[in-house]
This record gives C-alpha cells, sequence and structure tokens, in this order.
C-alpha cells in the first residue's frame, strides 16, 4: 500500500478507535413506535443539548401526483405554511420565531418533509401547531393565487435561470420514459401556470394524514416524553381513509440508448454527463445499493484515490479537469448511477466522452485495487462516525429512508452492510450497471462549443437536485 494511504488509513483507525463503543453505534439511542391511528415515530435521544427537531414526513411526493398538475406537491406544501381553521395566515412561521426557533420543508419526488428546530421544552408546542395543519389546513383565493406567482418565480431562479438545472431537467425527462421521476419536481411551467387551491386541497386530502406519516424527533428528550406528546397531540386525529397505496407508472424496458446535446450561451465550462437506471436500496437487501456506493467511490470519488483521477486528471496530457462517479439510493422505485467528465483544455466531448468509457472498461479488466477499497472503507467509516454528531441530520436520513420504502431497521444496519461488501460484490455491481441502452448521455456546451476552452474557473459539473426547499 502506498504511503500516503497507510498514513490516511491510520489516522481514520485512530480516530474510530478513540470514541466510546457507544458513539459507534448507529441504533444506540433510536426508538420507533407506532400510535394507534398509524403514524410511525422515531425516536433519537440525544443529552448534549437542549435542544431537538422535529420533523414530519408525508409519504407524498412529486412522483405521486395526478397527470397534468405537476408541481401541486411542492405548492401544496407552500400553502401548508398559510393558516388552519384556527391559525391565521403566516402564525405557524411566527410561533416558531417567537420561541427562538426555525422551520421550513421540502419536497422531494417520494416525500415531502416539514421541520422545526427548537429548545427541547417547546416540542409540545411544534406538535400541536404541526397536528392542526396536519387535519385542518385552509386558505383562501387570496393566498393561493400569490403564492402560484411564488413558485412560479422559483422555478425562474432554481431551474431557468442555471444553465445546469435546465440541462439536468432534460436529461432526466429523457431517461425516465413512463415513470414520474422523469417529471421535475417543482413541476413544468405550463402545467404549474394552471394549478390552482382545488389542486391543493385535493391533493392534501389524498394524502395527508397520521397514516401516510412519519414523525421523527431528535435531540434532548427521550422516548417516553416523545411517545406521551405524540398521544395527546397527534394521536386524537383518525387515520385518513382516502390513502391508498402507491400506484405509479411503471418503467418499460429500455432497450436503446438516448443522447441529448444542449447548447446554452451561458455555459463556459462544456461538460459529459451520463445517468443509468440503477437499482435503489431495498428493504432487508441493501448489499447491492451499498456495492454501487463503494463503486462510485472507487470510480470518481476523492482525487487522491479515485480510479477516474488517476486515468484522466492525472495522465500525460491531462484529459479532464475534473471527472466524478456519483450513485443515488435513496428511491422507492429506481435509483439513478452517473458519470461525468470536463474536459482539459482542447479536448473535445467526444474525446472526453471516449476517455471515460475507455476509463471504466479499464476499471472493469482490472478490478477493485485493495488498498484503494481499504482506504474508502475507512473514509466511509469516518464520514458515518461524524454524521452521528449531526442530529438533525440523521433525522433527515431516517425520514428519507422511512418514506422511501425501507424501514427504520433498514436505515440503522447501512453503516455496517456498507462496510462488509467485498470486492467481488462490488464488480459485479459494476457488470450490472454500465448498459448504455439504460443509459442517458449528455452533453453540455456553449453554441459551437464541444472543444474546452482555457479554464476561467472550478471545473464543476451541477448534479441533479433531488429536493426542492420551501
Amino acid at each position: 500500500m502506498p504511503r500516503f494511504l497507510r498514513s490516511l488509513v491510520a489516522v481514520i483507525a485512530f480516530v474510530c478507535l478513540a470514541l466510546p463503543a457507544a458513539a459507534l453505534d448507529p441504533r444506540a439511542g433510536v426508538h420507533g413506535f407506532t400510535l394507534d391511528n398509524g403514524l410511525e415515530v422515531v425516536v433519537i435521544e440525544d443529552a448534549r443539548s437542549p435542544a431537538v427537531t422535529h420533523m414530519l414526513w408525508y409519504r407524498a411526493g412529486a412522483a405521486d401526483e395526478p397527470p397534468g398538475i405537476s408541481g401541486i406537491a411542492h405548492f401544496l406544501e407552500h400553502l401548508m405554511f398559510k393558516g388552519t381553521d384556527s391559525r391565521a395566515p403566516g402564525e405557524f412561521s411566527a410561533i416558531v420565531e417567537a420561541q427562538g426557533g426555525r422551520d421550513n420543508a421540502f419536497t422531494s419526488w417520494d416525500y415531502t418533509a416539514y421541520f422545526q428546530r427548537v429548545a427541547a421544552d417547546r416540542l409540545g408546542l411544534m406538535m400541536e401547531l404541526e397536528a392542526d395543519r396536519m387535519a385542518n389546513l385552509s386558505f383562501t383565493d387570496a393566498e393561493w393565487l400569490p403564492e402560484r406567482d411564488v413558485i412560479l418565480e422559483e422555478r425562474g431562479q432554481v431551474v431557468e435561470s442555471r444553465a445546469g438545472s435546465v440541462f439536468n431537467e432534460i436529461m432526466r425527462a429523457a431517461l425516465f420514459k413512463n415513470h414520474r421521476y422523469g417529471i421535475p419536481i417543482i413541476g413544468w411551467r405550463h402545467e404549474m401556470e394552471g394549478l390552482t387551491g382545488d389542486h391543493a386541497m385535493d391533493f392534501y386530502r389524498a394524502h395527508y394524514g397520521p397514516n401516510n406519516a412519519v414523525l421523527v424527533v431528535a435531540g434532548g428528550v427521550t422516548v417516553d416524553e416523545v411517545r406521551a406528546l405524540a398521544e395527546a397531540h397527534y394521536g386524537p386525529i383518525p387515520p385518513n381513509p382516502v390513502v391508498v397505496p402507491r400506484n405509479r407508472p411503471v418503467e418499460p424496458p429500455h432497450l436503446a440508448e438516448r443522447r441529448i446535446i444542449r447548447e446554452d450561451a451561458r455555459v463556459a465550462q462544456p461538460y459529459v454527463l451520463r445517468q443509468y437506471l440503477a437499482p435503489a436500496r431495498r428493504p432487508g437487501d441493501q448489499r447491492e445499493a451499498a456495492a454501487l456506493v463503494l463503486l462510485a467511490e472507487l470510480l470518481g470519488g476523492s482525487p487522491r484515490t479515485s480510479f477516474f483521477a488517476e486515468q484522466l486528471l492525472f495522465a500525460e496530457p491531462a484529459l479532464a479537469l475534473s471527472a466524478s462517479a456519483f450513485y443515488s439510493p435513496i428511491w422507492l422505485d429506481h435509483g439513478t448511477f452517473g458519470l461525468s467528465i470536463v474536459p482539459a483544455e482542447g479536448v473535445t466531448l467526444q474525446e472526453a466522452e471516449d476517455a471515460m468509457d475507455a476509463a471504466v472498461a479499464d476499471f472493469l479488466r482490472a478490478g477493485v485495487d485493495p488498498d484503494r477499497l481499504e482506504v474508502i472503507r475507512a473514509r466511509i467509516r469516518a464520514s458515518e462516525i461524524y454524521a452521528m454528531d449531526d442530529v438533525q441530520g440523521r433525522a433527515r436520513r431516517i425520514g428519507a429512508a422511512m418514506t422511501s420504502g425501507l424501514t427504520l431497521e433498514d436505515e440503522l444496519a447501512w453503516s455496517e452492510i456498507l462496510m462488509s461488501v467485498t470486492a467481488d460484490e462490488v464488480m459485479e455491481a459494476a457488470a450490472g450497471i454500465f448498459d448504455r441502452n439504460r443509459a442517458v448521455t449528455g452533453w453540455l456546451m456553449a453554441p459551437g462549443g464541444d472543444v474546452a476552452p482555457r479554464s476561467t474557473g472550478p471545473a464543476r459539473v451541477e448534479l441533479p437536485s433531488e429536493q426542492v426547499s420551501q
């Protein structure tokens, strides 16, 4: 093993050994239970601070929207901050702020989540507020009409004003031919313009209720305290009888490669992006997904250890300014695995794509370097340990997993599975993922600019976003 790799492994091992065993156990202080009305509750006890994160997740996102009204899940997220039968518009956030807290929300394809961060002794008030809007949302035309303008402006800011975001939207629409993962979370503009308050209320009534939600509470509280408060505030809400199991369009077999060329005058550095359909983490069977996480790290993770860095960045002459691999595993239906390359000065996009493909082929022939695998395992282990220190981050991970088809036990076992995946499993996953018939390859460049110019800034690829925030 090279000297710098030995040093890195030694440092990470020292950090791991220096921590008490409880600090390394993702199950420590984590409890789960279910109320009689179907609300699943997870408590992460952490007494280091008298603060608490209260997160309510609904199993309803952009992929659950009816055809023709894309963006309604995110529009409803905005309208949840209006009023209820007993509270005025904006009163929710004003109360949270008056308690010294903060609140927000975000929407993805598989879920919508609302959260508050407050002092632990204000937890009961947060539950009272959140339970109220779970059951009693109310808004008028005077409230939803201007909010539609807000989300249209948001689309302009976060998508249409950025060349990379527009490109990612085009790529995703080409990758998913039938599944609603191909439709933007924020929605298509022409459909957003027709959204109404009735659309939002219909979506609310169809999907919001305790039997379609997961409550995650993390911080300076005990499970007994949370149970008592949850039963008092959420317990009286009856299950929503309209909620039905998710029934989404099935993605048909992909039989041909798709290619996109997007020219945009705002592009300073052209790049190649490819996305493959990939397996997601499956409940009770997460080893393939874990192998894909390691594969992405081996191919295009840290520049100090990645195969792409060796083959493309540090070659003579250098072929790329940057190259990466990424995998998105937390999905109810389909994951995605991606590759990207930003060509070095004077290298065409075709030459960059060919070099990237050659590097993948070389990796498949060479197999996993055991020294690199050991370093990546150590780095992942350290990352998982550091994540234990982020209470709100842990709550987000658990909530996202449980609203995307996984169980609490699946999420708590994830770190151990990542560490136990073998080189053979990584290569088996690699052999199955690189099917060009299940991929979209895209070139993003300035008009007529398929040759990379002299670099004038960071060589960044804007990766696809998986959430839209309030």
